[in-house]
């Protein structure tokens, strides 16, 4: 279900853009659709066909998205597996400092070598009334107050639901533009569609390596913009909107945690409005990445700051749950196969995710 078919469902009672507006702005803060003006009764401010209207949507609203699992890591973190309407499942992860990652898409149809939710492409888009159901349910747990379009899917590929969501959110939602963070490979309708909206979320790159050949092999179905490029369209939307792109660099050991990528790195970012998130790989037994050790880590962020490139190192969230995105769907779709061969206390062998949610 789309925010804007909500919206005409509201009207099509009689209501007008005020009442919309008011049902819409309690539903996005994950309030009674029927909130108002304290101490005064919904009758004051809401007209009775939209009143009698309001307990089917909510039924609606709810039945949008659920919490099937949740999964609470040490670092503070929690991972949800959401079930949608139909049965499809996505992961939430609510961060620590008020954050909540959201999925934009059931599947992936980027590909990238290290992650598992592309691993069987792209079953569907979600809507962009699903995603704020994943942003009500954060809400229902604890405080959100940022909002990153990146769990399962690339938000390119799903741009109208995705910016429709981010509409909503930046407005009714109350959530602050630079904290709603498109999240994305790379792909020119990025850089045609957010400077046109009014709520212009800020950006963040997977970028992964400096070389074009290499990055082409990581993802192998991402828009092949070449990274250098890929920079100078994103540093244009940087000084437009004036929030920093964040770069986010998964580390692989031996592929991309040389001293020539980071060299590569120094090339790109140099000058530019630009933070560089080092991502140490969410290993899995399943594929044959591996995160470098804490020392290599260190040695490369120090060489970056060294060299005047903002760096963060930024763990993927949830690793003590195995909670690398994708990996809860997976563990949940691999339930059924594992008790028709009737084999118990058998861990699964289930690929897990080595990208952030």
């Amino acid at each position: 279900m789309r925010i804007e078919t909500i919206r005409q469902s509201l009207f099509a009672t009689g209501a007008r853009d005020c009442h919309v507006d008011r049902v819409m702005r309690a539903w996005a803060q994950g309030k009674p659709l029927d909130a108002g003006p304290r101490h005064q009764p919904p009758e004051s401010y809401l007209p009775l066909a939209l009143r009698n209207a309001l307990p089917r949507l909510h039924d609606e609203l709810s039945g949008l998205a659920r919490v099937r699992s949740e999964h609470p890591g040490e670092d503070g973190s929690s991972r949800l597996l959401v079930e949608l309407a139909d049965g499809q499942t996505v992961e939430s992860v609510l961060l620590p400092r008020d954050g909540l990652c959201i999925s934009t898409q059931i599947g992936c149809a980027v590909g990238c070598t290290f992650c598992m939710t592309g691993r069987d492409g792209l079953l569907r888009q979600v809507s962009s009334g699903e995603m704020v159901a994943q942003v009500i349910l954060g809400r229902a747990r604890r405080t959100v107050k940022r909002v990153v379009f990146m769990g399962m899917g690339e938000p390119s590929h799903n741009i109208d639901n995705v910016l429709e969501a981010i509409d909503l959110l930046g407005t009714a939602g109350g959530i602050g533009h630079k904290n709603l963070v498109f999240s994305t490979v790379g792909d020119l309708r990025v850089f045609e569609r957010l400077p046109q909206q009014t709520v212009k979320p800020a950006l963040a790159i997977s970028l992964h390596s400096t070389r074009a050949e290499l990055r082409a092999e990581l993802l192998p179905k991402a828009s092949r913009i070449a990274p250098a490029e890929l920079v100078e369209l994103a540093e244009i939307y940087a000084r437009t909107t004036s929030y920093p792109i964040q770069y986010q660099w998964t580390l692989l050991a031996g592929i991309n945690d040389s001293f020539e990528e980071m060299d590569g790195i120094v090339r790109l970012l140099g000058g530019k409005y630009a933070i560089m998130n080092l991502i140490p790989y969410n290993a899995t037994a399943a594929l044959a990445y591996q995160r470098p050790d804490i020392d290599r880590i260190t040695e490369l962020t120090r060489y970056l700051h060294a060299r005047g490139i903002r760096t963060t190192v930024r763990n993927s969230a949830g690793q003590d749950v195995d909670g690398g995105c994708g990996q809860l769907r997976a563990r949940e779709s691999a339930r059924p196969l594992l008790r028709s061969t009737g084999k118990t206390g058998q861990k699964p062998n289930v690929p897990g995710a080595g990208s952030v949610g």
